[in-house]
């Protein structure tokens, strides 16, 4: 029997609540969860556990990487140190299980916390927080997909990557693509198993695979309307996925006002659809969904907005 998994990618998450239906078997948070800059306490696992709990509310597993605002030290507003003055703070928030002078430090709350706390709290999380020797960098990891009618068999891979932010650069380092290299060649040697990769900021790639009329391209979309943000450096990670035939897509988040997917060398790059109503922009809110099918495999992807409508379907694994 042919297995169909349906994947909703949100980015830029504010509240899932009216997003997250039983009709999806996986949630992926692909970033930029919370905004960290703009919460005034030291410990924001609160803000974070909001963020998820309408997956977790309707039982439904996900996994998440970082972006680059979830764990972004506090930015002062200018405002405040106007005549107004601060305005007065609850520190900690109403209903927060901590408390203290401390929880007004504006220091901000480090993956890793955050992390452990929502492993730690909840069983149906996949997330993980990854080999200590790629610290600073939290959240790679890898998800063994599989057919209920044969759970140990895989039907893809897929990784999770970190690409910085906030509290350190924005990049996939060396290190972390050494690792996908040797775990890749560990589980899949043969090339066999297709294999999807998330992370949040886009790599260098992306600007190159970009369209300059989305028309008129060979890309799948439909918006295009700022330039990409790219990471800052280059650091082998592309080239060593350029490598494996076995990679179909890579998707990302970051900017706001993109939704495409690109074909790049063997493989498609993706954007997935702004959702939450934090960060920048007032484009239309959706996301993109994911339909993964076993036998034989197929990797189709299209964007559904808020409204319930959809567009931009196309085919992943051609």
């Amino acid at each position: 029997m042919t297995a169909v998994n349906h994947f909703i990618i949100p980015s830029g998450i504010s509240y899932l609540t009216n997003w997250v239906t039983c009709e999806y078997y996986f949630v992926i948070y692909l970033g930029d969860v919370i905004t960290a800059n703009n919460v005034p306490i030291a410990n924001a696992t609160l803000y974070w556990d909001r963020a998820i709990s309408p997956t977790r509310a309707r039982g439904i597993p996900w996994a998440s990487v970082f972006g680059n605002h979830d764990d972004a030290p506090f930015e002062w507003p200018i405002e405040w140190l106007s005549e107004a003055g601060i305005p007065q703070l609850l520190c900690p928030a109403p209903n927060a299980s901590y408390s203290g002078e401390q929880d007004c430090s504006f220091k901000g709350t480090q993956r890793l916390e955050l992390m452990r706390n929502e492993i730690g709290e909840n069983a149906l999380s996949y997330s993980n927080i990854g080999p200590k020797d790629l610290w600073p960098s939290i959240s790679n990891y890898v998800v063994q997909l599989s057919s209920s009618d044969d759970p140990k068999s895989p039907v893809a891979f897929m990784y999770f990557l970190d690409s910085g932010g906030g509290s350190y650069p924005e990049v996939i380092s060396w290190a972390q693509a050494e690792w996908f290299w040797y775990k890749s060649k560990e589980l899949n040697r043969n090339l066999r198993v297709p294999e999807i990769i998330f992370w949040h900021i886009p790599s260098q790639a992306y600007k190159q695979a970009a369209p300059m009329f989305l028309p008129f391209s060979y890309c799948v979309g439909s918006i295009n309307k700022e330039s990409v943000a790219v990471q800052e450096a280059e650091m082998g990670m592309m080239k060593l996925i350029e490598q494996r035939t076995s990679v179909k897509a890579v998707f990302v988040g970051h900017n706001h006002g993109l939704d495409w997917c690109c074909p790049h060398h063997n493989l498609w790059l993706c954007f997935a659809r702004h959702t939450g109503y934090g960060g920048y922009g007032n484009w239309p809110r959706g996301a993109r969904i994911l339909e993964i099918n076993s036998e034989p495999f197929s990797l189709k992807s299209w964007i559904r907005m808020e409204d319930g409508q959809t567009h931009s379907e196309v085919i992943l694994s051609s």
